[in-house]
């Protein structure tokens, strides 16, 4: 009887992990006109554009970012901490970032080993910020 209700706990435990968790949402930085959308549970994102592929764990686009940058791989350091390995939609360029929770709403986003990715301005491509604040979408 132990055995069964332990079982029914951590069934019910996953499933709220996986429809809700910490690494499962929509980020958006509104100054910089970029979205960050994860599931670092399962691929169950299509990208825009690259629906050829299936669903992916995430990606980074927006206005203010050029091109569709995808996660391509990840490490969840913590409930607060994960690291994320994004490439661009040509394949030519990796970037990696450092996401860190900061309240219930908000999220840095720290770009490392630096800044790889750009936004068009006054038709150039200049570097993004190497710290943005997201904040978390309902």
């Amino acid at each position: 009887m132990k055995k069964k209700a332990l079982l029914t706990g951590v069934l019910l435990l996953s499933m709220v992990l996986k429809a809700g968790g910490p690494w499962k949402m929509q980020l958006t930085n509104k100054e910089e006109q970029m979205d960050l959308k994860l599931d670092l549970y399962e691929e169950s994102i299509d990208v825009p554009g690259m629906e050829l592929f299936g669903p992916m764990n995430g990606f980074l686009a927006g206005k203010g970012v050029y091109g569709t940058w995808m996660v391509t791989s990840f490490q969840i350091k913590n409930e607060k901490e994960a690291t994320l390995r994004l490439s661009n939609d040509q394949g030519s360029e990796t970037q990696s970032i450092q996401l860190t929770w900061q309240n219930d709403s908000t999220y840095m986003m720290e770009l490392k080993d630096g800044v790889v990715v750009k936004k068009v301005v006054n038709k150039k491509l200049v570097k993004i910020p190497a710290r943005i604040v997201l904040n978390k979408l309902p």
